[in-house]
């Protein structure tokens, strides 16, 4: 199974936790369903669903993820094994980016422009469907690129200490 952030990427980031990266595939999978399940009922509080389970581990790490949660009890009642860990930076900042999107519907819904905010949710539904699918993670690659958002991000989850420079030489530990 691919994952989104490979071995050689992961080494350039500071120390963090590792995640499995089918459950974040999973999780994927399950907010692209209820925001196209919102969509094609017209049922706005789905949005607002995928927000809150997005948005929480975005701030607070995919450790707590209410899909995580669910995926870590289905590997364990399915006997699944363990899979190769992927660091968790790159997913949490795609779900940052997610989240902000998902931010702008409801506002745009708030606002009465819902043409606007089924834009942006059925934006965040594609690529987590693209995610569930493929285990392609387009956020996680922008959280590579060298610009700014990535890196103030990071401060942000590292209490200010920056994501490449000080952190370029360490190697991430698998275990």
């Amino acid at each position: 199974m691919p994952v989104a952030v490979s071995a050689a990427d992961a080494a350039s980031l500071p120390p963090a936790r590792m995640i499995d990266p089918r459950g974040h595939r999973f999780g994927a999978g399950v907010s692209a369903v209820l925001l196209i399940g919102s969509f094609v009922s017209g049922w706005v509080p789905g949005v607002l669903l995928a927000l809150l389970s997005i948005g929480v581990s975005a701030a607070f790490g995919l450790r707590y993820s209410i899909y995580g949660a669910i995926w870590r009890r289905i590997v364990r009642i399915a006997h699944l094994g363990p899979a190769e860990p992927e660091h968790e930076y790159p997913p949490r900042f795609a779900q940052v980016l997610g989240s902000t999107a998902l931010v702008l519907s409801l506002i745009a819904f708030g606002l009465g422009v819902p043409a606007l905010g089924l834009l942006f949710a059925l934006a965040v539904a594609a690529l987590q469907t693209l995610l569930a699918v493929t285990g392609y993670c387009l956020g996680c690659r922008l959280y590579f690129l060298r610009w700014w958002v990535p890196e103030l991000v990071t401060r942000m989850w590292t209490r200010g200490r920056p994501r490449t420079q000080e952190f370029a030489t360490e190697p991430i530990k698998f275990g």
